[in-house]
């Protein structure tokens, strides 16, 4: 069965947009398959952390070097970096911290 996701919460209505995979790793949109977010993530700090994404993506509009603003949010979301699933290394961790530093203190 595949449950859909819509803004965070899930329902088994197959309407919705993004559908959320069996293993919930993934989220699928239009055919195409996406890592979600980590669902570990405090709903404050995740909207803290999407919010400072989409700033940096409408940022990117104008100004290529806020691309890596983008990349940060997106680790610390778990949507890139390390699978969030999997067993973290210390290094890997850290990582993420860092980058989850880096972009709710960027304040854009």
């Amino acid at each position: 069965m595949v449950q859909t996701c819509h803004h965070g919460s899930m329902s088994d209505d197959s309407s919705t947009a993004q559908q959320l995979t069996e293993s919930g790793h993934h989220i699928v949109i239009n055919g195409r398959r996406w890592r979600a977010t980590d669902p570990s993530i405090p709903a404050s700090l995740r909207d803290e952390l999407v919010s400072a994404l989409m700033a940096a993506r409408r940022a990117v509009r104008s100004d290529e070097s806020a691309r890596p603003a983008v990349h940060d949010a997106k680790v610390a979301l778990g949507e890139r970096g390390e699978p969030w699933w999997e067993p973290t290394t210390p290094e890997g961790r850290v990582d993420c911290v860092h980058h989850a530093d880096l972009t709710a203190g960027s304040g854009s």
